[in-house]
């Protein structure tokens, strides 16, 4: 089933649907999926049927896209929908993208950045995927940047030379953090010694003082980091300067975004970068399927977001700014509908 895209203004707001090269609906019902049976048609989901499995790349246990992944589960389960979601534990970002590129799963979480390289063959990817389709635009990370307040790092330029928790390998934290850091020269003789740590792992190094900093990009307040806050005194060293060159090299999916005063006991907002959350879906996902897993996200999204990041709103003119990643044919067929 080939992709499709919404019709943005120049605003990202919604204006038209429009679906590009249609292919049999037979081509998507052979397609394996992992599927136990045949998908029931959206508005049937109370007839009596055999249930369809979607397997749902997450993260690692304990993180952000895991908690969204089981509470999407437990949502789609008690919708009286024929569907199933199984949350899979990840590295999150890229191992999701590559996992949704072989098959192994069929839905997944990616950060933006990570999805749109994947769409267009960038590193890390070798070659474009036509597999991976958007859901929608769920909630937007923020970057954060993390360091000891009584530490010698005060701005992104102190990192030089300097050991830096700078994600898990195949996350979406990685990305962003290996073009931060190129994005402000640190390469070279200047370049960070950069650690292949996970959350838990980063704060812990960053506690004991085997890192200088830690680099992290999630919703706002991430309960691990808040913990820390509360152990130690922690400055978050503004990054809003680097939003422009991001921008100009990698396109929109970088924004300057604000960690509001208050939030990890801040008494001053701090500039930093965003990026946004998408969910995924194999193209060959069949349409009904999507629109049903939409409905449960945009009627229960209060819940999925609640664990995930504090003041979020989903609604579908923010959800249909993918970028350059196309929405599935089903979530185009969704947000027509939401929109007639």
């Amino acid at each position: 089933m080939e992709p499709a895209r919404v019709g943005r203004t120049t605003s990202g707001g919604y204006s038209s649907l429009v679906t590009s090269a249609s292919v049999s609906r037979r081509r998507a019902l052979a397609a394996g999926l992992g599927v136990v049976a045949a998908a029931v048609p959206a508005g049937c989901t109370q007839d009596v049927g055999p249930v369809r499995r979607l397997r749902f790349a997450t993260g690692p246990e304990g993180g952000p896209y895991n908690a969204f992944g089981t509470a999407l589960a437990k949502a789609v389960a008690g919708s009286g929908s024929r569907l199933a979601i199984v949350p899979v534990g990840t590295a999150a970002s890229v191992d999701n993208l590559r996992r949704l590129q072989d098959g192994s799963v069929e839905l997944a979480l990616a950060m933006a950045d990570a999805a749109q390289d994947a769409v267009l063959g960038r590193e890390p990817f070798s070659r474009p995927s036509a597999a991976v389709t958007a859901l929608a635009r769920v909630y937007v990370n923020y970057t954060h940047l993390v360091v000891p307040a009584e530490g010698p790092v005060r701005s992104l330029s102190d990192l030089a030379g300097r050991p830096v928790a700078a994600g898990a390998a195949g996350s979406g934290v990685q990305v962003v953090a290996g073009r931060l850091l190129r994005a402000a020269g640190l390469t070279g003789e200047r370049a960070v010694t950069e650690r292949r740590l996970g959350l838990a792992a980063s704060v812990t190094a960053l506690r004991e003082g085997t890192v200088d900093a830690l680099i992290w990009s999630g919703g706002v307040p991430t309960p691990a980091l808040s913990t820390l806050a509360g152990e130690l005194p922690l400055r978050f060293v503004p990054l809003e300067g680097q939003v422009s060159a991001l921008r100009e090299r990698y396109g929109p999916v970088y924004t300057a975004v604000t960690i509001p005063a208050g939030a990890y006991g801040l008494t001053e907002p701090v500039g930093t970068i965003g990026v946004g959350n998408y969910l995924m879906a194999r193209a060959d996902v069949p349409e009904g399927a999507v629109r049903e897993v939409l409905q449960v996200v945009f009627d229960r999204w209060r819940v999925l977001l609640r664990e995930v990041t504090a003041g979020a709103r989903l609604e579908p003119r923010f959800a249909i700014s993918t970028a350059e990643v196309p929405l599935h044919p089903g979530a185009v067929a969704y947000y027509r509908s939401v929109y007639d």
